[in-house]
């Protein structure tokens, strides 16, 4: 029987199935289940499976290379972010695009080093390839405090329209029927598209970062402003980013992480927990039985839909208070009651990280 670890108290049956499926396929050596686990596309969301010598594209997603960033701005006071919470609100929503938005302060990347040029992919030709714009959903930036005082900045962002375009891309090449349909279908890493798609995985992974870079830089700019200050020297050394959608070769085993953080001992992560109760900055414990990860968040305990139905926007403003954020009908979908309680999830991944801080929200900026 292959190695296999479920920390779910809370799964979907539909969500087991995926996973069982999954371990099924003769590549597979070993999987996990997050804590935050729930149904996905191909593969559940909080789920790591590792292969011997295969990469299979549905098991990375089509956000390749979302994940998060944390900066801690020493010298930044507290109680005047708080004040000036509102102004800072409305320059990060004038200086980043949010949702689906073109990006109108365009930082252009590169494409060298990417194979899958051409027309199949017309998105690599557009604004999506285009650095600083945050996306939607469940993507946010998010300003907040730790038990010492000290302000930091999360972001929660991923590849955008080119990481998708690319991941749409191989799933159709990896799928007998050349469509990105559900499956684990994948390619062996000596293959001519096997070769291609890490090539390409890869450059996602730094499109993300740069991203997420480009969008921290913004938000510290609308910081100063808002403050009144000259200029603040970002120190990216002191950056924690983990992504949480990849395939990382662990030589020869790829170890795919769909919604997972990668937990190595000492690694520092972030967890977030939701718009209301903040993030947690982690410290890995390199557990061999979740394959060294851990949760990425809380995880849904209802989809979008549903949330907007059962869900009711006097609930949500009252949870909110104290938070500047947009608690609209737009957002309904993003309230802290959509989501698994995070405290509970972090006490069923105790074995796995350690709480370096809790960061709690000042303001938080949704597509």
């Amino acid at each position: 029987m292959l190695p296999s670890k479920i920390y779910a108290t809370v799964l979907e049956e539909e969500a087991l199935e995926q996973y069982n499926d999954a371990m099924k396929q003769p590549f597979v050596i070993a999987g996990a289940l997050m804590a935050d686990a729930h149904k996905g596309y191909s593969l559940p969301i909080g789920a790591v499976v590792a292969t011997l010598g295969w990469v299979v594209p549905s098991w990375v997603g089509y956000d390749i290379g979302c994940g998060m960033c944390a900066l801690r701005l020493d010298g930044i006071d507290l109680k005047s972010v708080e004040a000036n919470s509102d102004d800072i609100f409305e320059f990060i929503y004038r200086d980043i695009p949010v949702g689906f938005h073109k990006n109108v302060k365009p930082t252009p990347y590169s494409l060298d080093g990417l194979t899958a040029k051409g027309e199949e992919i017309a998105i690599l030709k557009t604004h999506d390839r285009a650095l600083g714009s945050l996306g939607g959903g469940n993507h946010f930036i998010e300003i907040g405090y730790d038990e010492e005082d000290a302000v930091w900045v999360i972001i929660h962002s991923g590849s955008r329209g080119v990481g998708h375009g690319i991941a749409t891309h191989y799933m159709k090449t990896a799928h007998p029927e050349g469509r990105p349909k559900e499956g684990h279908h994948g390619f062996h890493q000596d293959s001519p598209e096997g070769k291609d798609y890490i090539q390409d995985l890869n450059w996602c992974l730094d499109f993300a970062l740069a991203n997420r870079k480009e969008m921290m830089k913004r938000v510290v700019n609308c910081i100063t402003e808002a403050l009144d200050m000259d200029c603040y020297e970002l120190d990216f050394s002191e950056l924690i980013n983990r992504n949480h959608n990849h395939a990382i070769d662990k030589g020869n085993v790829w170890v795919h992480r769909k919604g997972a953080t990668q937990a190595e001992e000492g690694m520092l992560g972030v967890i977030p927990g939701n718009m209301r109760d903040g993030s947690f900055i982690v410290r890995g414990k390199g557990n061999p039985a979740s394959i060294h990860s851990s949760s990425h968040g809380a995880g849904r305990v209802y989809g979008r839909k549903e949330a907007k139905r059962i869900l009711n926007m006097e609930d949500f403003t009252d949870t909110m208070q104290g938070v500047t954020a947009l608690v609209t009908a737009d957002t309904l979908d993003e309230s802290p009651e959509a989501y698994k309680n995070i405290f509970e999830v972090m006490e069923a991944q105790k074995d796995l990280v350690d709480i370096v801080h809790h960061v709690k929200p000042i303001i938080n900026i949704k597509g």
